[in-house]
């Protein structure tokens, strides 16, 4: 690509958010909700509309929140050769960078926003203060360059915008490209001319610092999320929530009938006629009749009847069937978004979650190489030229499946003792540890080792003499 110039690249990005926003805004209503009404008559009346407001039934936030939930990146172990390959993780440079963003509680936002819009990004900056932080950037106002989109990891420029126009307002942003920071001004996406673009200042980094964390990317260079593929498939299940709604309120009771009885007839008290309306017709008293009171007639002739109730059963299984298509479709187990869980054995539910263990290893393959390029920004940024180069490194993600203590501590233990693999080693995979209680384990493992020595050491000095470890320690 050419070295286009700060105005130029500001327009192309503006205009990238233009083009892309009708779509993102479009999977955002969805997100939140805000669902195209299914079909209904055009003479429709306020009931009619009531119920199809209370048709909605949002599902696809279970679409992004179950793999979500599954990603939380709990280390990082730095690559061979550099300084901070042998420190524990809570050690190395790039651990520290990463609690100072906070990005333990932050990092989902990351995840929600790539799997639901196709793609989220992050900057990584000094702040005011001066310390280097990563923070998230939201997919409706952040838009990059690359010049290999399906391959390139490192964006030849990216804009943010900080703030919309407003009441005649100009709204601003923020461009970076491989040097420098720009302020950018403008009045609408679409109005090029309106785009003004400051001098820009020295970022710190070799290359944009802005990284792309995607869900899906084809080689095309374009994203998809979870969300888009299964509005069509959300539209169907409104369609016959609504159905169902419509049967429910008009047919689902049994109607009465009665042919042959006319009703009684307004009377006048004093003469005993009726009364008529303007039409000249009998006005009817009003029949006060519900379930604890019974019509009977005198005529014999009168005949009395009802009009059975609609059969709600069909409906309830069409819609469990679209959820079911809906399931199948976005992978993610049936019992998770039916809550459907009888009788089924620890064997048959890690058969049924297998196809999203799958998806859930693809997305962390992915957001794994862009949170490793984030800790090469850090560390290029800190001053650290080893772990800016560092490309053997690599991220480690919390083991969040489902298993007793007593099978992870009996498979942890067969791991040890048929294939040798160290103690030490395995500690990670102990369910729920943190990296806290290793920095323990490790603290109170190296005090043992010493307290064995000194022990040792003063047998070994003294053999006719025993000291208690106890002792020592004290």
């Amino acid at each position: 690509m050419a070295d286009p110039s700060p105005l130029a690249l500001a327009r192309q990005l503006l205009a990238i958010l233009h083009r892309d926003g009708d779509r993102l805004r479009h999977v955002d209503d969805y997100l939140h909700g805000r669902h195209a009404d299914p079909y209904m008559p055009a003479m429709a009346d306020d009931e009619y509309r009531l119920l199809a407001r209370r048709a909605v039934s949002n599902w696809l936030p279970l679409l992004v929140g179950t793999p979500a939930q599954a990603l939380y990146v709990d280390g990082h172990r730095p690559g061979k050769g550099t300084e901070s390959a042998s420190a524990p993780d809570s050690a190395t440079p790039e651990w520290e960078h990463w609690q100072r963003s906070r990005l333990d509680a932050r990092q989902a936002a990351v995840y929600r926003g790539a799997l639901a819009y196709g793609h989220s990004f992050t900057v990584t900056e000094r702040n005011r203060s001066g310390a280097i932080v990563t923070k998230g950037l939201s997919a409706l106002k952040t838009s990059a360059l690359y010049e290999d989109p399906a391959n390139d990891d490192t964006p030849y420029a990216a804009l943010t915008v900080t703030a919309w126009p407003k009441d005649d307002q100009p709204g601003s942003a923020r461009l970076w490209d491989s040097r420098r920071e720009y302020a950018v001004s403008f009045l609408s996406l679409d109005d090029e001319k309106s785009v003004r673009v400051q001098a820009g200042s020295l970022h710190g980094s070799a290359e944009c610092p802005v990284t792309r964390f995607a869900a899906y990317v084809d080689l095309e260079g374009r994203t998809l999320g979870v969300i888009e593929p299964m509005i069509c498939l959300q539209d169907r299940i409104n369609q016959t929530v609504f159905d169902l709604l419509i049967a429910q309120t008009y047919g689902s009771t049994k109607v009465r009938t009665v042919t042959g009885m006319a009703p009684p007839i307004q009377r006048n008290p004093e003469t005993g006629e009726p009364v008529l309306d303007e039409l000249g017709n009998p006005i009817p008293l009003r029949v006060n009749h519900n379930s604890r009171r019974f019509l009977f007639a005198e005529d014999p002739d009168v005949r009395f009847g009802s009009l059975d109730e609609t059969p709600l059963g069909g409906f309830i299984e069409s819609i469990d069937m679209s959820v079911r298509h809906l399931s199948a479709l976005a992978q993610v187990p049936p019992h998770h978004l039916l809550g459907q869980i009888a009788n089924l054995s620890a064997e048959a539910l890690q058969a049924a979650e297998v196809a999203l263990s799958r998806k859930i290893a693809e997305f962390r393959t992915s957001f794994g190489e862009s949170w490793e390029r984030v800790f090469r920004l850090a560390a290029e940024l800190a001053g650290n030229a080893a772990s800016a180069e560092d490309h053997r490194g690599e991220v480690v993600w919390r083991d969040m499946e489902s298993r007793s203590l007593a099978q992870a501590a009996d498979a942890l233990g067969k791991l040890r003792e048929q294939l040798g693999i160290p103690e030490r080693g395995l500690w990670r995979r102990v369910p729920g540890v943190t990296q806290t209680e290793l920095e323990d384990w490790e603290q109170m493992r190296e005090d043992d080792d010493s307290v064995a020595q000194l022990a040792g050491a003063l047998t070994r000095a003294t053999p006719d003499v025993e000291v208690p470890v106890e002792k020592v320690a004290a």
